[in-house]
């Protein structure tokens, strides 16, 4: 070995030799750790033979550790990486497997994760198999996934209308938060909004099964709110939580990688580049890079554990970024000439984005739909038009195959088949005014709140 060179190892697995540096090894995977501390005689070996684990499933390991993202299709190559995470402890390439969940193989690697003893995995598994089709669930082979998963409440689509702070005495039923009850077809009152909070261009997202809701304004000079307020659904609680340093309104806020990160917005009616993350743990906001150019309102969405938004650009353009927290930086995915107008929003499902708009040119009644598959990086445009009559899709939500539309007329769900969006069922609209933020929050058991009345135009 030269001088300053790594230390290399080589591993046979499954008849097959691989070579990977020591310190990657021991890094990332509980099992080289121990074997190279050990002391013993085979941790001084030129050779590691691993004969209990799969060829494929070692190279697909080696492929994670080095910051890749191997395409795991089928079922036989997804059971290969869950044994390889479990019998290296290797937190990674379990963090890897947990990004990459879909409702095509949550099944699966609920099954798989419970065997092998991988509980985060396992957990985040079974709650995506909740939140789909009662058949999802019936594919489970262990009673202990089965069990598990009946135990676990399924997600509930829950509604903020636009609403600024007020004099305590005053009735506002616009200062609520709604759910839609499925099986009665309405909505219902969930919690009423701090009277100091604003919803009113405020920045909206969920974490951990909580809601957060940062900035917002106040009065026609657009006074920015500068406490955020955070929404416990176990415990039907608010608190306040420490604002970003920079204040905005307009703000685009995403719950991504146990972190709050606010994207953009505006300041002083001009719109601002910066970017903070809040970390829940320690309580602080700390900045992160910029985007490549101010922008307010900021379409994201999450899709295979990446964090992407869209930005609108001279000449008719739509840019995709990802934002890669390893490197800091915001890096280009793909770009779109289409005509802008007003609304848009951003979705995900499986390994596609969707952007939303209205369209053709500044026809408010329909809205258009471009498929942006992350794999092949190609760009589709959804086959016939969706009217917004039937549904605002700028506040999409996507449960499992399903994407959840509101307006005040009615509620829209579409099922996802094949990349196209078809009609699944129609609900009562949503009672309050305004525009709207939409969210998915895991509710208690029992909750059956009063049924939200109508409220008039202001």
């Amino acid at each position: 070995m030269r001088p300053g060179s790594a230390a290399r190892v080589q591993v046979w697995v499954g008849g097959q030799l691989f070579e990977a540096e020591q310190s990657l090894l021991v890094e990332h995977c509980g099992f080289f750790r121990g074997l190279f501390r050990s002391g013993m005689r085979e941790a001084r070996a030129a050779e590691v033979r691993l004969g209990a684990l799969s060829a494929a499933g070692f190279r697909a390991t080696l492929r994670v550790l080095r910051g890749e993202r191997p395409a795991l299709a089928d079922g036989e190559a997804l059971l290969q990486a869950v044994e390889c995470a479990a019998f290296l402890q290797a937190p990674a390439l379990a963090r890897f497997l947990r990004r990459s969940l879909t409702s095509r193989n949550c099944a699966l690697l609920c099954d798989a994760a419970a065997a092998f003893g991988l509980r985060d995995l396992f957990h985040c598994a079974a709650l995506l198999v909740r939140d789909g089709p009662r058949a999802l669930a019936a594919e489970l082979l262990t009673p202990e996934a089965r069990a598990y998963v009946a135990a676990l409440r399924p997600s509930s689509y829950v509604a903020l209308s636009t609403h600024t702070p007020a004099p305590g005495f005053l009735e506002d039923a616009s200062r609520t938060m709604c759910y839609l009850d499925e099986e009665a077809g309405a909505w219902r009152t969930l919690a009423a909004l701090p009277l100091e909070a604003s919803t009113l261009l405020a920045g909206v997202a969920t974490l951990g099964n909580k809601l957060y809701i940062v900035g917002g304004v106040r009065g026609a000079s657009k006074e920015v709110v500068e406490r955020g307020f955070c929404y416990d659904p176990e415990r039907g609680t608010w608190r306040e939580f420490p604002s970003p340093h920079q204040p905005r309104y307009d703000v685009a806020l995403a719950g991504f990688d146990d972190c709050l990160y606010a994207i953009g917005g505006e300041l002083c009616r001009s719109p601002v580049s910066s970017v903070e993350r809040y970390d829940p743990a320690a309580g602080r906001w700390s900045f992160v890079a910029d985007l490549p150019q101010p922008a307010a309102g900021v379409p994201c969405a999450q899709a295979c554990g990446r964090l992407f938004v869209c930005l609108w650009r001279p000449a008719d353009t739509t840019a995709v970024l990802e934002y890669e927290a390893q490197t800091d930086a915001w890096q280009p995915v793909a770009e779109l000439r289409r005509p802008q107008s007003y609304g848009h929003c951003m979705v995900a499902h499986h390994d596609s984005l969707y952007v939303v708009r209205n369209g053709p040119s500044d026809d408010f009644l329909h809205c258009a739909i471009d498929r942006l598959n992350l794999v092949t990086g190609q760009w589709t445009a959804l086959p016939g038009q969706f009217v917004n009559s039937k549904g605002a899709l700028f506040t999409a939500v996507v449960r499992g195959d399903v994407v959840y539309t509101v307006n005040r007329v009615v509620t829209v769900l579409y099922t996802i088949e094949g990349g196209t969006w078809r009609l699944l069922r129609e609900k009562a609209g949503f009672p309050r005014p305004g525009s709207l933020q939409t969210f998915l929050l895991r509710l208690p058991p029992g909750l059956l709140g009063p049924v939200a009345v109508t409220t008039p135009e202001r």
